[in-house]
């Protein structure tokens, strides 16, 4: 018997990742997929799904990762601006001030943080790692 023969009521196709130890898995049905075509277009689409997952992930890690480092970046900072504090301000480098300034500023520091919740609209906002304070 050829498989175009054959009458399909239901189809369900299953599509698994593996990436960085993580598992993702979409598993899509339909009623009216009810051809060898239309089924195949329906795996095509867990796939996309699956693969979309993963490239999601990647995103939230790097943001993780550049929140983790723009802490570390941040508390250094603050330590180095408690000892300029510390010197006569006239004695102050225009970096040294500008750090001061930066660390006052806590609007730098929610514009940097931007949270990441698979918004497909999300856009990386160009932050590299190695900025500069």
């Amino acid at each position: 018997m050829n498989p175009t023969d054959q009458k399909i009521d239901t189809a369900s196709v299953k599509v698994m990742r593996s990436h960085d130890y993580c598992h993702f898995e979409v598993c899509l049905s339909s009623s009216s997929a009810d051809t060898p075509e239309l089924i195949d277009e329906l795996r095509k689409t867990a796939a996309r799904l699956a693969d979309k997952a993963v490239a999601q992930y990647c995103i939230a890690k790097l943001n993780a990762s550049r929140l983790i480092g723009t802490e570390s970046r941040k508390h250094y900072l603050g330590e180095e601006v408690k000892r300029i504090l510390e010197m006569p301000e006239a004695d102050r480098s225009p970096e040294q001030m500008a750090k001061v300034k930066l660390v006052a500023d806590e609007a730098y520091w929610s514009r940097r943080e931007s949270h990441y919740d698979y918004d497909d609209d999300w856009e990386d906002d160009n932050h590299d790692d190695d900025d500069e304070f």
